[in-house]
Formats: C-alpha cells, structure tokens, sequence
C-alpha cells in the first residue's frame, strides 16, 4: 500500500530515488523517460487525453514492466477486454464520475479523479460510487495538500496524487511537502509508544523476513532520505543499522500495511547478516533456493581443480548436457514424487549456470516480474527442433490454485482476550478504524477465483470433476444428484431429524408470513390505474458451506424461503465429503425443501456451475449463500459478467457479533454469546461493548471468554479470531448505541436493561437477539428469522434474506381513453422537454384518433 503517489512533472534525479523507495512513480506520456526506458517498472504511465496512441502502443508500455496504464475514458473503452482490469486506471475529471458505466467500472482496477479542490464529501461519494476500486486524487491547485488533508483523503478512501514540482527534499512550506512528510501523513501507530512495527525483508531473497524491527517517524524519515536501514531501538533511540557493526543496509522499498500502523522495509543486508547472533536471519538459516544460490556462490569461489563441481563452472558442454539431461527427466516422470525430485535437480543445475555468468535470484525474479506483468503474449509454439516429434498441447491445463491452509500464530498458553478501547478517550480517526472490519483484499481473490470461473465455464462437468478432486479431495463420477434422493442418503439419528423438523416448521411459518400474494392496486387519477404483483425467481441456486462445519441450517435458512416463494427450480449446492457423498443432515433437508438438484461441488468452482451451467449443472437466476472469501470474490465476479445473467444474495463476509452489556449481564452468556461467533472462522470478529460496566464484572467477562474457549474444540480458530476482536467501554446505552449503529453488525445482542425498549432506536444491525434469554443460536438455528445476514457493514443497505428476496416484482398500468385524455398532454409535453420525440408521439397518435 502507498501513502500517496508522485506524477513526474520535473526531473530531478535527486528527488526520484526517495520516491522510487516508497512506492510506483506516475509517467506522463509526454516525458522522455517513456520514449527512451525499456524497463518502466515501479512506475504508472498517464496517457494525456488529447494524445491520440493506439492500444498496441499502450500494451507496450505494460510490456516494458509498467505497472499500469491511466487512460481517459475513450482511451480505456478501446482496451477494456484486451488489457487485464487490474492493469488499467481511469482519469476522469471528478464531475463526470458518475458517468462511467458498469462496464467499464468492472473493466478498471480504480479511477484518478482529477478535481480543482479536495472536497472530502465529493470525493468520498465517488469513492462509494467506485466501490470495490483504488481511488486517486489529483488537485489541480498549486498548493500541495497538508498532512491533515492527506490523512482526510485516506479515511475517505482516496490516495492523493502529487506533483513532484510540489514535493522537496527540504522543509514542508506552503508551495512544497516533504517527501518523508507525504508519506508520514496517513501513519498511525496503535502502540502507546507511537512507534510502528517494522518488518525486515531480504530483497535479494524474495522477501524473506529478515527480523522484526520497530520504526519511528524520525527513522522512517531518514531512510527515504538517505536509502539506508534506519530504525528506532526502544532501549537507545535512533538506531542506525551497521553503524558500529558494519552490517549496513540499502533500502529498496519501503511498504506501508493495509491498516497503515506498520510497515515493511525490502532491504539489501550487508556484512555479516541481519541478526545481532552473524546469522542472516533473526528467524534461522535460510533455506529453498536462496539457501542453494549461497552454497554455489561459495562453490563457485572455492570449490577445489578437479571436482565435480568446479568442472561444472569450468565446462560449458557438460553443464548443458546435464541441464538438457534433467529436463528430459523432468518431462518423462510420471509419479509426484519423480516429478519433485527431477525438478530439484533441474533447478540446482539451471542456478550453477546462473552463478556461472553472475546471474542470481534477484536477477531472475526480477525477469519473471518482467514476464508476469506482459499484457501480449507469444503464440507459445516450440521451436521446431524441439517441436518435430510432440504436436502442441491444444488445451491449457488446470488451474494450479490451492486452498489457503489455517496456520495458528499465538501461544496456546496465552490468554485468550479481545483487546480494550475506552470511547471516550480516543480520537475520532482510532474511532473510525474500530468501526472498520479485517481487511479482505477482493482484488486479490477476484484474481485467484477467475481462472477457476473460467475453467468450469469452458470445460463444465470435467472442470468439476477435477477441480473437486483437487481442493475437496473427492474423486466422482457425476456432479449432481436429482430427486427422487436414495432414502439411505437422508438416514439421519431420531433425534437430529426432530431437531430438524422443528427448525423446518418455525422457519416456514415465518417466511409464510412474509410472503406477498395481493396485487397492489392504486389509481393514480382518474382513469389511470398502476399495480405492482410478486412472482417467484424461476431458478435459484443455494450455496450451503463445509469445509469446518455441516450446516443443515444454512439449507433450512435458503431452501425454505425458496419453497414459500415458489422457486419452479431449487439448486442446491454443497462441498462433498472425501468419500464423495453430502453428509445426510443437507441431503434430509434437500428432500424437506423440494430442492430440484444437489451439486456436489464448492468454492468458486460451484458459484461458477450456478451461473453459467454445465452439461448436468441446471443455471439459475440468483445465487443465495454465506461462503469463504473464495465464495464471496466468485459471486461478486459472476454478477459482474452480463454473460452470466445472474444475481447474487448480498456481499458477503466473515461472520461476526456486537454484543451491548451492562451491568445486568450475566458475564458467562456474554462471553458464550460471543464465541459463538468466533468459531465460524479465523477471519470472524466479535465486538464487546460494555456500557458503564464495572471492572469486576468486565474482567469476569473477560476470564469466561478464556475459560469456555479452552474447552471447546474449534478454540484454535477462536483464538485467532478473539485475538483480532475488541471489547469498546461506553459511558451510557445512546454511545453504545450509536457505535452499534455506525457498525451495523450482522449479529446484535442486547444484554441490557430494558432490551426491548431499545430495539427502536436499531438503526443497522442484520438481526437483533432481544435479552437474556434470546442467545444468538436459536437464530441460526430454529427460532424462525434467517441467518443468512448481511456483514461487514453492508446491514447499512442490505436486509438479511427473506421471503421477498426470492421474489421479483413487476408493475404494469391500464389507461382508460379519458385517463389517457388527462395524462397524454402531461407525457408528450415532458417527452418533448427531453426531446424524445417518438414518445410524445406514441401518446399524440392515440389522441388523434379519439
């Protein structure tokens, strides 16, 4: 993440190696640097509206490593769809923001708005408009903008833009911003000390965590300034790495995190290494390929005549012929395990070749990156002297993306707490950070999901197949399952059906309630009759998870207000077990709920068989269903698609809770009712906010939460959830209220005095849990209402699923001649007022002729 980026407008060299430091350069067009550098990297290339470039000539420029590309809007309708979104920035005067379509919104990574002031509201509407997007900021003032203001623009959403003939390397004035001072504007440290914790990384290890330092505004100031490792030492001060030791460092880039309270310094590590022990590492030796490019380095300088070894560095024909050996190896083995092994040698013998002409790691990366970031691509045919005896590979083979494993961090023997705020004493920009949730990077998904999306729509039930082999671990031979269901797949314990049944019936007459069968019927004026009628989503498709847990409710949740809206096709969807089969509970209520089909499938692999249909997989209209992030980003990619022509539920996120306490509580509900929530996952957040509640009883809530944790089996995920979550002390129930309300959560739970009073003044919440005696599980479960709720904020615009979201609702209008005697004068004078004339002359033709 950048804390703001610099538009080249002057050239002076030593203004451009700060910069190069913290972040990409903008390059106009126009400059020399684009005529004359075959590598742009590190650098976005802004192409002036009036230049008049062909699109191969913009691709060339992504082509030569630049980043991205900043067209207007002519510019990127001509690119949309040959250069990838993420490559592409929009350059829109700010007032023709909402001009800009859904297409080409969905086919750029972010917008740069240019603007003649730093109007927060203006530019924090568009951002909301650009949902989803990076939003950057260039005033066309000839002042620069204040650290205050650049801190302003980042809690909008927006980057600022800045000229380089408005930053120096002097003091900050009211012409020019320190360059340090720019980049210091939007950090804030969450440390009592106010210092910022700096992660080391080793540039020519590809990232390697070196040691884990701590940075002070001073220190980070003087490494942009001065390209050295510069830290702060909380025993000594300012800390000036190999001062005394010679172990000095040169700073290649210096990254800010997504919660800008902590940073990461990509360091070239002289001398004996990192660690004060001479060691590389503060974290152990180094390993993998960085770890074999040191030992052919050393090799290479001391290896004795006549070893095998050093004939390798001395003999080119018998180096190549062992490389040439080891890729036919590689190509004929057969087993994982060959395959690994003649890789391993193929990759020891490729790096002596490397050591041999001075090529190394870095070298190679930074050839790769080159590689990645190319937009054209060669036709990928052999050469023929390779090619003669093996035609070409005709498909591309699967995409080779892996779940994300769970990793805990902490130290069992920790406590497992949520850390303290106290309303009143904290500002309103620590205020607003506590509002926000752990930070999804959906570009970053949208990016892993939509190889796979592609494979399932190009290649359907094969796709599914293997693609469910590979991530569910399940070998099948079909993907769905048709009703009439075998009665041994719905075999389930008396007590599990029963339990079951209950939740069907409470659910049902719920949703029963909600459903709308009148036609609304109003006449507008006399002769001018408008209704407005429901009618069901004719195919729907239901997401129900696994992985971590089996969720029958979230079946019931879906299916039932299916089934009360009259879906004519219910899709069930739902990751297999390994031994290929859906667990009985989901099967149980498949049956229950009338569903049409059960797709044995999840992940993005599933959304995409919802959306676009396979040779078995019927399409659906809308899709319905909580998920991971690889579930959320495949939904929000199909809805996108016009292709698809599907729907989608809401935005959906990690669960999570907002429980409001006072002094009335009972300390051990509190502390169920919020791991309840914990256990979903490791990226759910649970939010305690305790209104006036003494020490005693916080800290009893405090110990609960610990104490049940420990003795439920998911507490390793709870543990890192809880570690993330906060515990908020307000002064009365109208601030706790407020808070609640600002972070609209999905789950709210009043153990409070006077409960149902309170409910009235819920302004945002997903579901509210009413009292002691109304914990958040009979929700999710069997009281009636769905779980299936809007999060991460979204319960500001969203309602949890219904009845009504499975219905759409179509208005229609009947004129009487005198209704059309009354109204038509009134349609064609405003027709006319829009200059549309074949409207106003639908209405006058018929008046004509009464």
């Amino acid at each position: 993440m950048v804390a703001f980026l610099p538009l080249l407008d002057t050239r002076d060299p030593a203004i451009l190696k700060p910069l190069e430091r913290i972040g990409p350069v903008i390059i106009p067009v126009t400059n020399s640097v684009v005529a004359n550098e075959s590598d742009l990297h590190n650098s976005y290339i802004l192409v002036d509206n009036n230049s008049s470039l062909n699109p191969d000539v913009l691709i060339s420029f992504l082509d030569r490593g630049a980043e991205k590309v900043i067209l207007s809007l002519p510019q990127a309708s001509e690119v949309i769809g040959s250069v990838p979104s993420d490559r592409i920035l929009l350059f829109i005067d700010v007032a023709n923001a909402s001009a800009v379509s859904d297409k080409t919104r969905s086919g750029v990574s972010g917008v740069l708005l240019k603007s003649p002031s730093l109007e927060l509201d203006l530019i924090s509407s568009v951002s909301q408009f650009f949902s989803g997007s990076s939003i950057y900021v260039l005033s066309t003032s000839i002042a620069p903008p204040t650290s205050l203001t650049i801190r302003e623009l980042r809690s909008a959403g927006a980057i600022p833009v800045l000229p380089t003939s408005q930053l120096t390397l002097g003091q900050s004035s009211t012409s020019q911003i320190n360059i340090a001072d720019a980049f210091l504007a939007p950090l804030c440290s969450d440390r009592p000390d106010g210092l910022f914790p700096t992660v080391v990384s080793s540039f020519a290890q590809g990232g390697r965590s070196l040691g884990l330092v701590y940075s002070s505004r001073q220190s980070i100031a003087e490494s942009i300034l001065s390209g050295k490792g510069v830290y702060h030492s909380r025993r000594s001060g300012l800390w000036r790495k190999g001062e005394t030791s010679g172990a000095t460092q040169d700073v290649i880039r210096i990254h800010l995190d997504c919660d800008t309270d902590a940073l990461e310094f990509c360091v070239i590590q002289h001398g004996a290494g990192f660690c004060h022990l001479n060691r590389p590492s503060c974290f152990g030796e180094v390993n993998g390929l960085a770890a074999l490019e040191s030992t052919l380095k050393s090799r290479f300088d001391s290896a004795p005549e006549g070893s095998y070894t050093k004939r390798l560095f001395n003999d080119p024909h018998l180096l190549q012929s062992k490389i040439m050996e080891e890729a036919n190896e590689l190509c004929t083995a057969e087993t994982r395990e060959q395959v690994a092994f003649e890789a391993a040698d193929l990759l020891y013998f490729t790096l002596t070749r490397c050591i041999a002409a001075g090529v190394g790691l870095v070298d190679i990366e930074r050839n790769l990156d080159a590689k990645a970031r190319k937009v054209s691509r060669r036709p990928g045919n052999a050469k023929a002297r390779w090619s003669s005896n093996h035609p070409p590979i005709s498909e591309p083979p699967p995409p080779t993306l892996a779940k994300p494993a769970y990793q805990p961090q902490s130290n069992p023997n920790d406590a497992i707490r949520m850390r303290k705020y106290t309303a009143a004493s904290i500002s309103p920009s620590e205020r607003a950070q506590l509002l926000r949730r752990p930070v999804l990077k959906f570009d970053d998904m949208i990016a892993k999901v939509k190889p796979i999306v592609d494979h399932v729509r190009a290649q359907g039930d094969s796709a599914l197949l293997e693609l469910t082999a590979k991530f569910d671990k399940a070998q099948l031979d079909h993907t769905v399952i048709f009703p009439p269901f075998a009665p041994e797949s719905i075999q389930l314990d008396d007590a599990v059906r029963a339990a079951i049944d209950v939740a069907y019936a409470n659910i049902r007459k719920f949703h029963e309630a909600q459903a709308q069968s009148d036609t609304l019927v109003v006449e507008t004026m006399p002769g001018v009759v408008c209704s407005r009628f429901a009618r069901p989503i004719a195919r729907v498709g239901l997401y129900v998870p696994g992985g971590t847990a089996i969720l029958p409710s979230t079946a019931l949740m879906l299916g039932i207000p299916a089934q009360v809206a009259g879906c004519h096709e219910i899709v069930l969807a739902t990751p297999p077990r390994p031994d290929g089969s859906i667990s009985p509970e989901v099967m149980y209520v498949a049956h229950l709920v009338g569903a049409s089909a059960v797709l044995k499938a999840g992940g993005a692999q599933a959304v995409a068989a919802l959306a676009y249909g396979t040779q078995t997989v019927p399409k659906v209209d809308k899709i319905f269903g909580p998920g991971n992030q690889w579930v959320t980003a495949a939904k929000m990619l199909v809805q996108n698609d016009t292709d698809a022509l599907v729907a989608i539920d809401m935005p959906a996120g990690p669960s999570e809770v907002l429980v409001i306490a006072d002094k009335t509580c009972i300390p051990a509900h509190v502390a169920a009712d919020l791991l309840s929530q914990a256990e979903h996952g490791v990226d759910s957040q649970v939010v305690l906010v305790a209104v006036d509640l003494p020490a005693s009883i916080l800290a009893e809530v405090e110990s609960q939460v610990d104490a049940q944790a420990r003795a439920l089996e998911r507490v390793e995920i709870i543990r890192q959830s809880v570690e993330k979550s906060i515990i908020v002390q307000v002064d009365d129930i109208e601030t706790a209220l407020a808070f609640s309300n600002d972070y609209a959560p999905e789950h709210l739970i009043l153990h409070i005095e006077m409960a149902a009073a309170a409910v009235a003044r819920v302004q945002n919440a997903g579901s509210v849990f009413v009292g002691p005696y109304s914990p958040e599980s009979c929700g999710d479960y069997a009281s009636g209402t769905n779980h299936t709720l809007p999060t991460n904020g979204y319960a500001r615009q969203f309602s949890g699923v219904n009845t009504h979201s499975f219905q759409k609702h179509i208005t229609s209008q009947e004129l009487t001649a005198d209704g059309l005697r009354a109204l038509g004068p009134v349609v064609a004078t405003l027709a006319d007022c829009e200059g549309l004339q074949a409207h106003a002359n639908a209405v006058r033709i018929r008046l004509g002729s009464m």
